[in-house]
C-alpha cells in the first residue's frame, strides 16, 4: 500500500493539529524488511562443529537428497539482530487491537476481551507440545476437554452432535452446505439444487452454498419489519428447495420471530434448515436453534465464546447437527465409551475432512475455559449486558446529527444497522469518509458484513458485554465530533486519518499486482498476465 503525498499530508496535519482526539498512535515510517536488507549483514554466526563431531558425522550436506536441495540460496533479508528486533517491535507498536483501543465499531464480529489467563492456559507445555499424530491414549485430558465443550454446545444449541473442524464462520457454512448436499444425494433427491437465504444474513450464507453447487435464492427484508416474512418465503420454496440458510439474529440486530414457521414450511418440502449463529451473543441461553426447527447450525468460538477474533486466523467454527445428520459430519468424531475418549474415523457417509487434524485446538481450549469461568448464570448475564449495551448505544447514537437507523420500529439485540444517508446528502460525507476519520479517536474502523449494501451509507457497531459505559460514551462522542466536522469543516474528514500509523492509502498498485491474486487463474482474468 502506498501513502499519500508526504508534503500534502504534513500540510494537512499541521492545519488540523489543534484538534485533540485524545488519541495519537505511535507511527514509524518503517519499510518492509526486504528494503532494510544490507548484503553481508548477519544476526547470528553459527559456530563450526568440533573436529570430533565432524569426523564422526561427516559431511551432512551429502546426506540431503538432491531433489530437495535448493539450486540457489533462499532470498532472505540480511540484517543484524538488533535491526530485526527493532523492525518487529516497531510493527507491534503500530498494531491496533482490543487491548489497545475501542472495538465497538466492528459490527457482526462480536469483538470481546479475551482473558489473558486463558491465553496462558493455551501456552502450557502440556498443550503446546502435544502432537496431533501421537496416540490418542496419550492426550486423553485434551480429548475430555473437547468432549465436554461438545456437550455444552449441544446443550446451548439443542443439537445432538458437534464438530470443531471448520476454521471460522464461512468455513462452517460451507461445511453445512456440503452436509446438506450429501444428505439429499444419499436420499436420491438430486433435484434439490436450490437454497434460500436473506440479504441481511452474513454474506457467506449465499456465497458458501453457491460454492457447494447450489442455486441461491436471496430474499430481501421487508421495508417495515426487517424480516423476510412467511409470505415471501412461500413464494419461492418448492420441491427443488434443498434448504434455508439464515443468520439468527440478522446482521441488523433484528430477530426474526417467525423462524419456527419458516422451518415447518421448509421441512414440508423435504428441505433442511441451517442457522448461522455467529450473532449468538444476544440470545445466548435464551434461544436454541434445535428447538425452533434447525437441522444444522454453527457457532463461532472466536466470537461468542471469547477466543480472539482471528478473521484471517486463527478462527474456530463449531458446527452442530441433529442426530439424523451425524453420520455426514466431517471425520473424525469424538466419542466416549465410558472409560476412554476416542476419535472415530469410521464414518461411511462422512463428507470427509474439511480441515487438518481436529480443528484449532487452542481456541477450543480457550472457549472451554471461558465457559467454565462464566457458568450458566454468567453466560446469561453476558447476553443481557450485550443487549443492554447495544440499546444504550442506539439511544445515544440517534442523538448525533445526520445519523439514522434502519427499521426504527423493531427492537434490536446484539447490534444495529445505522446509516449516514442524511449526512451524505447534506455534507457529502458518508460512511466511507467517517470510517477513515474515526480511526483518529483510537476506535476500530467499522466496515464489515454490509454486503449487499441494501441500507445506504451503513454503519453497524456492536457493543458486546465487554464494552464499558465509558467505551460506549467515547464511541458516541467521536461520532458527535465527526458530525460537527462534516457540517462545518468536512475537509478534515476527507483527509483523515491524521493520528494513525498511516494516512490514506492508494490501493491501485495492489489491485493490479500478482500478490493480491489468490490463484494464477484469478490473475489471468484481470488480463495482466
Amino acid at each position: 500500500m502506498t501513502k499519500t503525498n508526504s508534503k500534502t499530508t504534513k500540510y494537512q496535519y499541521q492545519e488540523y493539529a489543534d484538534i485533540d482526539t485524545g488519541y495519537q498512535a505511535l507511527r514509524w515510517h518503517e519499510p518492509v524488511i526486504y528494503e532494510l536488507s544490507r548484503k553481508g549483514s548477519r544476526n547470528e554466526i553459527i559456530p563450526n562443529a568440533e573436529k570430533e563431531i565432524q569426523v564422526k558425522v561427516g559431511d551432512i550436506t551429502k546426506k540431503i537428497p538432491k531433489k530437495i536441495c535448493r539450486k540457489t540460496p533462499a532470498a532472505l533479508p540480511e540484517l543484524s539482530e538488533p535491526e530485526v528486533m527493532r523492525h518487529y517491535l516497531r510493527l507491534s507498536q503500530e498494531t491496533f487491537g482490543y487491548d489497545s483501543g475501542v472495538n465497538i465499531g466492528l459490527g457482526t464480529c462480536t469483538m470481546k476481551y479475551s482473558p489473558k489467563l486463558n491465553d496462558q492456559l493455551a501456552k502450557l507445555p502440556s498443550i503446546a507440545y502435544l502432537h496431533p499424530l501421537q496416540p490418542e491414549e496419550t492426550f486423553q485430558g485434551l480429548l475430555e476437554i473437547m468432549y465436554d465443550l461438545r456437550t455444552w454446545l449441544c446443550e446451548l444449541s439443542g443439537m445432538d452432535e458437534f464438530s470443531f473442524l471448520p476454521r471460522g464462520g464461512g468455513h462452517s457454512v460451507y461445511t453445512n452446505a456440503c452436509i446438506m448436499r450429501a444428505y439429499h444425494r444419499a436420499n436420491g433427491n438430486l433435484h434439490k439444487n436450490e437454497v434460500i437465504t436473506c440479504a441481511v444474513s452474513h454474506p457467506c450464507n449465499a456465497g458458501c452454498p453457491s460454492t457447494a453447487g447450489f442455486k441461491v435464492i436471496e430474499l430481501h427484508p421487508n421495508k417495515n419489519t426487517g424480516d423476510i416474512g412467511l409470505d415471501q418465503l412461500e413464494a419461492v420454496v418448492s420441491d427443488r428447495t434443498a434448504g434455508l440458510f439464515l443468520t439468527a439474529p440478522y446482521d441488523t440486530g433484528v430477530f426474526d420471530s417467525q423462524l419456527g414457521e419458516y422451518a415447518k414450511l421448509i421441512h414440508s418440502y423435504g428441505g433442511l434448515v441451517a442457522l448461522d449463529q455467529a450473532n449468538f451473543n444476544g440470545v445466548m441461553t435464551r434461544m436454541r436453534a434445535g428447538d425452533i426447527g434447525a437441522d444444522l447450525m454453527h457457532f463461532n468460538l472466536h466470537k461468542t465464546f471469547s477466543t480472539p477474533h482471528g478473521s484471517a486466523g486463527p478462527g474456530a467454527g463449531a458446527i452442530g447437527v441433529k442426530k439424523e445428520l451425524r453420520e455426514y459430519l466431517p471425520a473424525p468424531l469424538l466419542e466416549f465409551d465410558g472409560s476412554q475418549y476416542h476419535l472415530n474415523y469410521n464414518l461411511p457417509k462422512t463428507i470427509g475432512k474439511t480441515g487438518v487434524f481436529y480443528g484449532v485446538i487452542i481456541n477450543v481450549l480457550k472457549a472451554y475455559a471461558w465457559i467454565m469461568s462464566m457458568g450458566e448464570q454468567g453466560l446469561r448475564e453476558a447476553s443481557e449486558w450485550a443487549v443492554i449495551n447495544n440499546n444504550y448505544l442506539i439511544k445515544k447514537m440517534l442523538e448525533v446529527r445526520g445519523v439514522d437507523i434502519a427499521w426504527p420500529n423493531r427492537r434490536k439485540l446484539q447490534e444495529a444497522r445505522f446509516h449516514l444517508q442524511k449526512m451524505k446528502e447534506e455534507t457529502g460525507i458518508g460512511s466511507a469518509e467517517v470510517n477513515l476519520r474515526i480511526a483518529d479517536f483510537g476506535i476500530q474502523t467499522f466496515f464489515e458484513s454490509h454486503e449487499p449494501v441494501i441500507i445506504p451509507e451503513p454503519v453497524t457497531p456492536e457493543a458486546s458485554e465487554a464494552a464499558s459505559k465509558e467505551d460506549l460514551d467515547r464511541f458516541v462522542e467521536a461520532f458527535h465530533q465527526i458530525s460537527k466536522e462534516a457540517y462545518s469543516n468536512p475537509e478534515i474528514i476527507r483527509t483523515a486519518p491524521h493520528h494513525c500509523t498511516i494516512h490514506q492509502t492508494n490501493l491501485e498498485p495492489l489491485l493490479d499486482s500478482k500478490r493480491t491474486k489468490v490463484t494464477w487463474r484469478a490473475y489471468q482474468k484481470r488480463g495482466l498476465s
